[in-house]
């Protein structure tokens, strides 16, 4: 692949590293830049910025610039040049800072678990993951990235989760930050930026389904231990429901919006409401996926018929889980417990700081938050 051009820094040392994600520029933690959360999607480019307080973390600055339609398809790249231009624009507005840590999507990513034995140097676990390829990832390991996580578990040996990517889809990401002149310190799946911030980070947290709402694509990633082990992207979005809305009741898209913010799936005493009817169709398909991916992830058993990954807990991130009763409707469905993502509780307490993005814009803002608070937990 032809990079951007000379001043792509970040290209080249990603072409030039070895299979690495996260440790692609291993810098200490003493002397590590300040850095933005970017969150690239394929309609906009999402940022974030935390400072240091006494009690935690505020918000220095934060936006979303949009993207042109065709620059980044089901998170591929498909020009390099505009993105770089988007890039561009949002680093004006990053108050100084010229680091970022950003995401890959999951749609492109191989994610597995697997167990390698206690005391194994990263050198050797590293070789063991390459090993695995042939069974598990359709590329070879000189086509693709890859880097793992431990999760922090008791037992014989040490389970670790695996993030692969093709390496031409990563060097397209740092091209671009190269482009606009942004120092990327690191690439990781989107799933693990918002199990970052919304996993509790304790010893007995359940295994989660995690569930990124959003307006066009719902991502899934079962995190143990807040590490991801499974993600899949399915075409079920929030625009479904607001579609629904505006053909059943003629409402424009703001209106659809409010009417699925302030109403959705709560009835108003009229059970057969043409709004309620239109969001619970849409809201209906949502869930299957969201069974189908628990029940499947529940009910795993071992060899001695042990469940592998019984589902403790769903959390609900993105714009679209903002719409009125649906944690409720799938806690239903699924009968288990189903909440909206804290996105805030590893940077601040609402006692001392109020962050200036309100709660249903903060769903949409998952992943950033996760990429800004990465430097603070190297």
């Amino acid at each position: 692949m032809k990079l951007f051009g000379p001043t792509s820094q970040a290209a080249e040392s990603i072409h030039k590293a070895s299979h690495t994600l996260a440790r692609w520029f291993p810098t200490p933690e003493l002397i590590l830049p300040r850095a933005a959360g970017i969150d690239i999607s394929d309609a906009s480019v999402k940022w974030i910025v935390l400072a240091p307080r006494s009690d935690g973390y505020c918000v220095e600055t934060y936006g979303e610039e949009p993207i042109p339609p065709g620059t980044v398809v089901n998170g591929n790249v498909k020009n390099v040049e505009v993105l770089g231009q988007s890039l561009r624009n949002v680093k004006k507005r990053l108050g100084g800072i010229e680091c970022a840590h950003s995401a890959l999507p999951e749609e492109t990513a191989y994610i597995f678990e697997m167990n390698v034995p206690e005391g194994s140097s990263r050198k050797e676990i590293m070789n063991m993951i390459e090993f695995e390829f042939e069974g598990r990832v359709p590329i070879g390991p000189d086509a693709a990235v890859f880097d793992f996580d431990v999760i922090p578990e008791r037992g014989v040996g040490k389970e670790i989760g695996v993030v692969v990517f093709p390496r031409e889809l990563a060097e397209s990401y740092g091209a671009a930050f190269g482009a606009a002149g942004i120092n990327l310190l690191s690439l990781e799946v989107e799933a693990r930026s918002i199990a970052r911030a919304v996993s509790k980070n304790i010893p007995n947290e359940p295994i989660t389904l995690l569930v990124d709402f959003g307006r066009a694509r719902t991502g899934f990633a079962v995190l143990k231990r807040g590490i991801p082990i499974f993600t899949s992207t399915v075409e079920v979005g929030g625009d479904t429901v607001t579609k629904a809305l505006r053909e059943k009741l003629s409402l424009s898209e703001q209106d659809s919006v409010t009417f699925k913010n302030e109403q959705g799936l709560q009835s108003t005493g009229n059970a057969k409401s043409p709004g309620l009817e239109a969001v619970t169709a849409a809201a209906s398909v949502l869930a299957d996926e969201v069974a189908r991916h628990y029940h499947y992830w529940d009910t795993r058993r071992n060899d001695q018929g042990e469940r592998m990954t019984p589902v403790g807990q769903v959390i609900l991130v993105g714009g679209s889980s903002n719409l009125k009763g649906l944690s409720d409707y799938i806690a239903g469905r699924i009968q288990a417990n189903t909440t909206l993502g804290n996105v805030w509780q590893h940077v601040c307490s609402f006692e001392e700081y109020i962050p200036p993005i309100n709660k249903r814009a903060s769903l949409q803002y998952a992943t950033a938050i996760g990429l800004a608070l990465r430097q603070y937990s190297l």
